[in-house]
């Protein structure tokens, strides 16, 4: 869970902030901890894993920065490089501007740019990846029993079971009611995405590698799913969906010689997957950032006063722990209402229209 990274979090730094508390005061001031930096740093992609600071030492794993320069062409080097020097071959991390933190490369005048291309794999990249293997050895893992099974054995228990659970769950109370006749052409890609986001918000309460990566709130990668839910929709999308954007049931002075309706309907396209982004990736960062606001409360209390620290620092440890069991809730909860949604939206593309009888 979640507030385990914290509470040891909490455990290697408090030390150091309680015994600031009887040094002059500037020396304590070079030593505060600055809130929006921990925040900020935990939510965004980085090209290292930051595993534990203990002291002044940072435990992480370097990244490969794969990129393409104007310059030099390809490139392929580790982070750590940036441990050692400021500038690696004219690239280096911006520590300020619209590219803070992203890697750039320097022009003949010094100037910060972009590369033409980055394929470094970053935090959140690696993360994916892991994810994704994951669910892979847990899917063959679980075909793999019902293989060796015949419908006549009793229920699976255990791992197992729980699968099955969720999966007949997902089918038959989303995906074929909101779909449907043709909920099995679309059943495989609604189970994977309800399963790659539960499990890596699952995965993001995790206090130790290969945890604790803030993925879903990353928007790149709620876009990316957003954006396979986009496809599905309109590229299988039937005649009578593609009617009713264009020529909808509507007075004909609402399509002609100003298409109203049809703008509003193709404003629709576009606003189901930007609706799907801004849900799951909005829930999943508010979680990251109100966890990590009530244990900074303690650091900043703590330089107030001893006493009033110590009472916050209970205070806080009971928030955090209550907001990580409302988390596991919220990690199924966003599963299930994109899994949902999606269901709706591509429903939605199949629709039909069917003549009276007489």
């Amino acid at each position: 869970m979640r507030w385990g990274k914290y509470i040891i979090f909490l455990l290697l730094l408090l030390p150091c902030k309680m015994a600031t508390a009887t040094v002059p005061s500037a020396a304590q001031e070079e030593k505060e901890i600055d809130v929006k930096k921990i925040i900020f740093d935990h939510v965004k992609d980085s090209y290292e894993w930051h595993i534990a600071t203990i002291g002044d030492n940072h435990v992480t794993i370097p990244l490969p920065i794969i990129v393409y320069s104007s310059r030099t062409g390809w490139e392929v080097f580790l982070s750590s490089v940036f441990h050692e020097q400021e500038e690696y071959k004219g690239f280096r991390i911006s520590g300020s501007g619209v590219n803070e933190g992203k890697l750039v490369e320097l022009d003949a005048e010094g100037n910060e740019q972009r590369p033409m291309l980055d394929l470094s794999l970053t935090k959140t990249v690696v993360s994916v990846f892991i994810i994704s293997l994951m669910l892979i050895f847990v899917v063959l893992g679980v075909a793999r029993w019902y293989k060796k099974r015949s419908p006549s054995d009793p229920a699976p228990r255990g791992f197992v079971g729980a699968m099955e659970m969720l999966i007949v769950m997902v089918v038959d109370n989303v995906i074929k009611p909101n779909v449907g006749k043709t909920y099995k052409k679309y059943t495989s890609y609604l189970l994977t995405v309800f399963f790659f986001i539960f499990f890596t918000n699952l995965m993001g309460l995790l206090p130790i590698f290969p945890g604790g990566a803030n993925v879903t709130g990353n928007i790149a990668v709620s876009l990316a799913l957003a954006l396979c839910t986009f496809i599905a929709v309109n590229l299988f999308g039937n005649k009578e969906y593609y009617k009713e954007i264009f020529w909808p049931d509507v007075p004909v002075w609402l399509k002609l010689p100003v298409p109203l309706m049809p703008i509003i309907e193709l404003v629709g396209v576009v606003v189901k997957p930007f609706a799907l982004t801004i849900r799951l990736f909005a829930n999943i960062l508010a979680g990251h950032t109100a966890l990590l606001a009530f244990v900074s409360i303690i650091f900043v209390t703590m330089a107030v006063n001893a006493y009033i620290g110590s009472t916050m620092t209970a205070v806080s440890v009971f928030f955090t722990i209550f907001m990580n069991v409302l988390e596991i809730l919220v990690a199924f909860i966003q599963a299930f209402v994109f899994t949902m949604l999606s269901s709706v939206f591509i429903g939605l593309s199949q629709p039909e229209h069917r003549k009276a009888k007489h």
